[in-house]
């Protein structure tokens, strides 16, 4: 593998050693497709929520601390969240996306899913189970390691304080992958009321072999010599392209030879009696 990534645009894979990708629109539009209010701040931090405001979202360069992401969902918008979900400003944007397009569809189906769904961690493993990674599930803590070891998600059994949680003391699941370091590692959680088949939309992100666009310095460096980088291959002109282009390049032949045909007529004719002698010598 490279030491290193040059500028320019490269797939990388597995999904967790890729690093952030520094935008937050492609994790925002599932919701924003749904109909989602979106507000920011002076500092351009994101909010978005759903139109009963039982949804919200937000997506803050701006935080007080390395939570890039927030999102909660409350049974009663004037109260506190449920559940809530957060993922650090390390974590592949893919994986948020896997989450709140998971979201989003529960939310179009009119279903109270993405605030009552099951709860079980057997769900919430099963992509990873079914990709090949290591689980044991204990009876007060279960965790699936990538096989690479680069990679984890980890449950926690028994009793956790809500408020604990969602102050981030606490968390039932936790998802973490990258080598130790800034930007090289990242961190996501969530709390205990979060549906499990959620859960299970990023661990299928998170199990995903498929490579992930990235520039080359977007990719972090600790990260590079266990990740597969390829460079992605300049775009291959269609037939359609093709023809263009040699139709453009007729079109200014033609416009030269027309350019030149003047010329070279007056040429033959001799210097012009309106022009001086000298400047028909330089011609």
């Amino acid at each position: 593998m490279p030491a290193h990534a040059s500028d320019g645009d490269f797939y990388v894979s597995p999904v967790y050693l890729a690093g952030n990708t520094f935008t937050g629109d492609p994790a925002l539009q599932p919701l924003l497709n749904q109909g989602f209010h979106l507000q920011h701040d002076e500092l351009a931090n994101v909010f978005v929520s759903s139109p009963e405001q039982r949804i919200r979202l937000g997506y803050l360069p701006e935080g007080e601390d390395t939570t890039l992401w927030k999102i909660a969902v409350h049974s009663d918008p004037f109260g506190p969240p449920r559940w809530l979900a957060t993922f650090d400003n390390s974590t592949p944007t893919e994986l948020v996306t896997a989450f709140t397009t998971a979201l989003a569809h529960d939310y179009a189906q009119g279903h109270d899913t993405y605030l009552y769904g099951g709860t079980g961690r057997d769900r919430g493993f099963q992509p990873l189970v079914d990709a090949g990674w290591r689980t044991d599930k204990g009876p007060h803590l279960s965790v699936s390691v990538a096989p690479d070891g680069l990679a984890e998600m980890n449950h926690v059994r028994g009793t956790l304080d809500h408020q604990a949680e969602l102050s981030g003391y606490q968390y039932r699941w936790s998802a973490s992958g990258g080598r130790d370091g800034y930007r090289s590692s990242w961190h996501a959680t969530f709390t205990t009321h979060t549906p499990s088949h959620l859960i299970a939309a990023t661990a299928t992100a998170l199990a995903d072999p498929t490579p992930v666009p990235r520039y080359g310095a977007e990719i972090p460096k600790r990260n590079l010599a266990a990740a597969r980088v390829t460079p992605v291959p300049p775009p291959v002109p269609t037939p359609l392209d093709v023809r263009r282009a040699t139709a453009a390049r007729a079109r200014s032949a033609g416009h030269r030879a027309l350019s030149r045909a003047p010329a070279m007529a007056m040429a033959a004719r001799g210097p012009s009696p309106a022009l001086p002698t000298h400047a028909a010598r330089r011609r």
